[in-house]
């Protein structure tokens, strides 16, 4: 059903430039991915913070403005808490221990990636609602322009914001389309009825959970008719959380997305779904066990190890070329087969 890319990883921490002097790259992951001057191109999350020094831990953030703030705390302070290497809590308030920003990358011939000297590669967080970040980009091409959904990380909660461009040097900000709790937000890339529709991630806490919903929305900013369309399942692979990929990829059977979950021990594993093609709220078909799974060394070991974690993909064909990070720390490919993947699906149950 999948085959990795005999490269992999393709590109490593190592490989990233920090955006500026006196910052350290410590994890990429999770790119969005296009076509763009015939080329393959990657969105990738870069997450940075300052060079540690010894008894300290240091990250930064940034203002409305967009200036950055590096904040410094005591490794010996009572009132310090790294349990979770990708937080910093201090004094009960939540930081990210690194800021993430977008960069892009382009290959010739879908391994081998490079910075673009042409156009600016770096795109940053705006304003009140992006002050920890920006962060796993969603790219789909909608009437002629590339339509991203990101997640948008302040003190004020985490959402999704839209961003439009036809060129990848002039960009429209659309701002915050869906208000916290709210991530992993794919737009199908075709109008269904007359309307745009978008799974996304609301999160529950005392009512709910971590469950894939589906919206849909004349104008791509404005989102409506919300329905909660797959739960995370008691016992399997999939018990903690869920969440989707990139844009799901219309067939003959029906609207078939990738999806990421997460067991209690945080391994993260991709399945699949079938939805019906005329009203996508109608889940046809998903897998019981997972089709892809962290079993690579640079999978399972890493900044945030047990981790196979995919929001961008090519489609030729029946192949998918699936992009993914690994670990939280490595970008990786692999190649999958959409008859493959629904034939394991038309055996099992929803």
């Amino acid at each position: 059903m999948s085959k990795r890319f005999d490269e992999n990883p393709i590109i490593l921490t190592s490989d990233i430039r920090p955006s500026m002097e006196g910052m350290k790259v410590e994890c990429v992951l999770n790119p969005g991915v296009f076509t763009f001057e015939n080329k393959t191109w990657l969105l990738l999350r870069v997450a940075e913070r300052p060079h540690q020094k010894e008894g300290f831990v240091s990250f930064p953030i940034l203002d409305e403005q967009g200036e950055m703030e590096i904040k410094t705390f005591e490794l010996t302070d009572p009132d310090l808490d790294l349990s979770d290497a990708r937080m910093v809590t201090y004094q009960g308030k939540m930081y990210l221990s690194t800021l993430s920003h977008l960069r892009l990358v382009c290959s010739d011939d879908g391994r081998k990636f490079y910075e673009p000297k042409h156009i600016p590669s770096e795109i940053f967080g705006q304003g009140a609602l992006e002050t920890y970040g920006i962060e796993d980009c969603r790219v789909s091409f909608i009437n002629n322009e590339y339509c991203l959904t990101f997640t948008q990380v302040s003190e004020n909660g985490v959402g999704v914001g839209l961003m439009r461009t036809k060129d990848w040097v002039h960009f429209e900000r659309e701002g915050m389309i869906l208000p916290p709790h709210n991530k992993d937000c794919a737009l199908f890339e075709e109008k269904i009825d007359g309307k745009y529709y978008c799974l996304h991630r609301p999160s529950g806490k005392d009512l709910g959970g971590n469950f894939i919903w589906q919206a849909s929305s004349y104008d791509m900013l404005h989102w409506g008719r919300h329905k909660c369309v797959m739960k995370t399942r008691p016992g399997m692979w999939d018990c903690a959380r869920i969440g989707a990929g990139a844009a799901p990829i219309k067939t003959d059977a029906g609207w078939l997305e990738i999806y990421h979950g997460a067991d209690f021990n945080n391994r993260y594993c991709l399945g699949a779904v079938l939805f019906d093609l005329n009203d996508p709220s109608i889940v046809l078909a998903r897998s019981i066990e997972p089709i892809f799974e962290p079993i690579q060394t640079y999978e399972t070991n890493g900044f945030f190890g047990n981790v196979v974690f995919t929001n961008g993909h090519l489609v030729e064909d029946d192949n998918i070329y699936m992009y993914y990070g690994a670990s939280d720390e490595v970008i990786c490919g692999a190649t999958l087969s959409i008859s493959e993947i629904l034939a394991t699906l038309n055996i099992l149950v929803a």
